[in-house]
């Protein structure tokens, strides 16, 4: 088979196929969808265990309930998103026109998904992209096998391939719908991978939607209420066994406050997993490392930061044959050691005292600004500085993760972490051409100030650029 023929068949027909999709063809769509998903629950469940050793939990609330819900949103809201929007005149001189907003959809767009939640990650801007009235290609993550082949079914059960196709392999199969002038590219991945994106874009001045990531803080200050915080952190850290762009990745935590927060997530994690290593590698309720290439990373960060002197305080034990490694939290951190210098996006957690909220702030800004960033306090002032003085792409105060389940809210990062939001109406105006119209009225003002430009024009003129 020759895909890179078969790509450029695709590309063309949905190229030859773009226009206005009606609001009742997009709402089939997506209850399409969501009937296929109700349907194959048990398959999805599967393919996700068999890549992942997801918990069946995980798989049903962040993967499978969480596309569901950006299906629903959508139903519910899209007849609305997609009306023009009036605006009114910006000055005088226009009062007589009408002017409006249509949202039509960008065209033929690719969507190039990760691994660590794949089904989620994938069918969410798949949603967004077919309510917005685009063609999609879909180029799911090679490294989770079972649920991209379920991807492929899903799609070939219910479109047209002028409507939505996918494309399976590696990331040569990427480099080769990359040459191709898509109207909109939508990427989930690494900031390494991501430049690469925006590089070959650029080519082709496509426009780009990036969700990469970074390294997120989570503060937790003298303040705070330590058990809500344990936690939270314990769930939002071990989650699909750190793989996450938006687990905590390292705990900066008031000098007070550390030992007694390391007890106690601890003893959580324990709760959770298991009390041994073999209880917790043996647990139904936590995921795999998705390869041995990943798993080969983590060990070496792991080992490198011991080496450079931090401490294990919890776990540490791994096991590549099962592509395992035990929640681990490290104290005695230098932020010159590896694991302080990349994002981790694995079950090891550093752990860093400090004295004054201020060096929190001064670090975290010597900093990529990242794609989330937690905070546990209950003092408002605290909690306004760290707003008014740090960015990222979403902050979360005494909570983590749940930004993204709040499909109202727009997902995204800035800079490195980010370019673009996604999710819910944010979604919607991602993959859409915001159209501005104007429709003058039979009394045009504009005119006025047309050449040739005697003394009349240049009194108009006048009044305009003082008055209107």
């Amino acid at each position: 088979m020759d895909i890179a023929k078969d790509i450029k068949t695709i590309f063309n027909k949905q190229l030859n196929n773009t226009g206005n999709i009606s609001l009742k063809r997009r709402i089939k769509y997506l209850n399409d969808i969501k009937n296929w998903i109700n349907s194959n629950k048990t398959r999805i469940i599967d393919a996700h265990y068999s890549d992942l050793r997801k918990p069946v939990s995980e798989i049903e609330i962040a993967e499978i309930w969480y596309v569901l819900s950006e299906i629903k949103i959508a139903k519910k809201n899209l007849k609305n998103w997609m009306k023009p929007k009036k605006v009114g005149a910006s000055t005088l001189a226009l009062i007589t026109a009408k002017s409006w907003i249509h949202y039509e959809p960008k065209g033929v767009t690719l969507i190039i998904a990760p691994w660590n939640f794949p089904f989620n990650l994938t069918l969410g801007p798949v949603i967004s992209a077919l309510a917005a009235g685009n063609k999609v290609i879909v180029k799911p993550s090679e490294m989770t096998p079972n649920v991209s082949q379920l991807i492929a079914q899903m799609v070939n059960d219910i479109f047209e391939p002028e409507e939505v196709a996918v494309f399976q392999g590696d990331y040569n199969i990427a480099t080769e719908l990359l040459t191709y002038p898509f109207n909109h590219i939508f990427f989930t991945g690494s900031p390494h991978i991501g430049k690469k994106i925006m590089r070959s874009a650029s080519k082709n001045l496509s426009s780009v939607t990036l969700e990469l990531g970074g390294k997120t803080p989570t503060i937790i200050d003298e303040t705070a209420n330590l058990d809500m915080a344990v936690k939270k952190i314990a769930w939002g850290k071990c989650i699909n066994l750190g793989q996450s762009c938006i687990a905590p990745d390292y705990i900066l935590i008031h000098k007070d406050l550390k030992e007694k927060f390391i007890d106690m997530l601890s003893k959580k994690i324990n709760d959770n997993y298991g009390y041994s290593f073999n209880e917790k590698s043996a647990s139904l309720h936590i995921a795999r490392i998705v390869n041995s290439k990943h798993w080969e990373r983590l060990d070496k960060l792991l080992t490198s930061a011991l080496k450079s002197g931090a401490k294990v305080v919890h776990g540490g034990e791994k096991n590549k044959n099962d592509l395992f490694i035990e929640p681990t939290i490290l104290d005695n951190i230098s932020f010159e050691m590896d694991v302080m210098k990349e994002e981790i996006f694995g079950p090891i957690l550093p752990v860093i005292p400090y004295d004054n909220l201020d060096k929190c702030i001064e670090l975290i800004n010597s900093k990529a600004k990242p794609l989330a960033l937690y905070m546990f306090s209950e003092s408002k002032n605290n909690i306004d500085r760290i707003i008014s003085k740090t960015s990222s792409g979403g902050m979360v105060i005494n909570e983590v993760k749940s930004h993204f389940l709040n499909l109202k809210l727009p997902f995204g990062g800035v800079n490195t972490s980010g370019l673009g939001r996604s999710h819910g109406h944010s979604g919607f105006l991602e993959f859409s051409n915001e159209r501005s119209i104007l429709k003058n009225g039979i009394l045009s003002m504009v005119g006025l100030i047309f050449p040739p430009y005697d003394n009349f024009t240049k009194r108009i003129i006048w009044l305009f650029t003082r008055f209107f």
